[in-house]
């Protein structure tokens, strides 16, 4: 089998690292996202919409994903294409021409891409960026779809920087996270390619970006349609409410775009996924940006601030 590093052209380290530092003014991006698999993806979605003056939506791909919510990565997929046209639709804006369905299955070791309606748009939407800019691909899901895009056209690695919520902290023992197990080979796609990527791991680093009821119904419940949702779908997931909070990660993709002073970060050298799901480690691997901390109460301080702005 091809290296993967063979497949993909090389890009400099002070390349790498200059599009690794976030630049002024608007961003634009595109979201990867399997919204129906839990309740962090809806808010991370509302949260990048309600943020135009920092960030412009070009598109939003459904991602696959299989737990107890969906029979295989295809229906999942298929769910949460369904629920974000839903939270579009409760926030009245239109969903033709921003929502794209994407894979439905994962990679295998012959990496034959998924040629999604999704991957197709990444490939279009990255190859037409102008010489000197970028597009920010946010990914909070198993990585496929970007993945697939690469595959199909490996030089849209020239024209985006991943911001990617997969895999645990670097000093965890393992790094079985949902996002990142489904697909090994997408996700050592991310790792492998040279990719402009933003590493932001689950456990030991989001894992105190949190909420409860009782946050949810002073700040959010009770001020809009789309608001009334997202308090609804958390308190779903609560058989006891009492002294219980319920994780948003995903929301810190998203916000590392709209402030990245809100996290502490370095460049570290890109690990390798073993066969076990564990990280590898080897210095003379290019350079990735790492987040390490993240700071809860201003990421979802500035969160609840837009969610009150909407009303019905």
């Amino acid at each position: 089998m091809t290296q993967l590093n063979e497949i993909f052209p090389k890009i400099s380290e002070s390349v790498r690292l200059e599009r690794l530092q976030l630049p002024s003014g608007i961003l634009r991006m595109v979201l990867d996202t399997d919204t129906y698999n839990e309740v962090d993806d809806q808010f991370a979605l509302v949260y990048a919409l309600l943020s135009p003056q920092r960030l412009k939506v070009e598109a939003v791909y459904a991602a696959p994903f299989h737990n107890d919510r969906s029979s295989g990565p295809a229906e999942g997929m298929e769910k949460s294409y369904d629920e974000i046209i839903r939270l579009l639709d409760k926030m009245s804006l239109p969903s033709e021409g921003l929502v794209y369905r994407g894979s439905i299955d994962y990679l295998t070791a012959d990496l034959q891409p998924q040629r999604s309606d999704a991957a197709l748009d990444l490939v279009e939407r990255a190859m037409s960026t102008p010489d000197g800019e970028q597009l920010y691909v946010v990914a909070i899901a198993a990585i496929t779809n970007v993945a697939s895009a690469m595959l199909i056209e490996p030089r849209i690695i020239e024209k985006i920087c991943v911001v990617w919520l997969g895999g645990h902290a670097l000093f965890w023992p393992d790094t079985l996270e949902f996002n990142l197990k489904q697909d090994l080979w997408s996700s050592r796609i991310m790792f492998d390619s040279g990719v402009p990527l933003v590493h932001v791991p689950c456990k030991g680093v989001t894992t105190h970006l949190r909420t409860t009821i009782s946050e949810l119904d002073q700040y959010v419940r009770g001020r809009s349609a789309i608001g009334d949702y997202l308090a609804a779908i958390v308190a779903s997931y609560a058989t006891d409410s009492f002294a219980w909070s319920k994780e948003i990660w995903d929301v810190a993709a998203v916000a590392y775009l709209i402030n990245e002073r809100w996290m502490e970060t370095e460049f570290v050298h890109a690990p390798m996924v073993s066969d076990q799901f564990k990280w590898s480690f080897d210095n003379s691997r290019h350079f990735m940006r790492y987040v390490r901390y993240i700071h809860r109460d201003p990421i979802f301080g500035d969160l609840f601030r837009k969610l009150e702005t909407l009303s019905y």
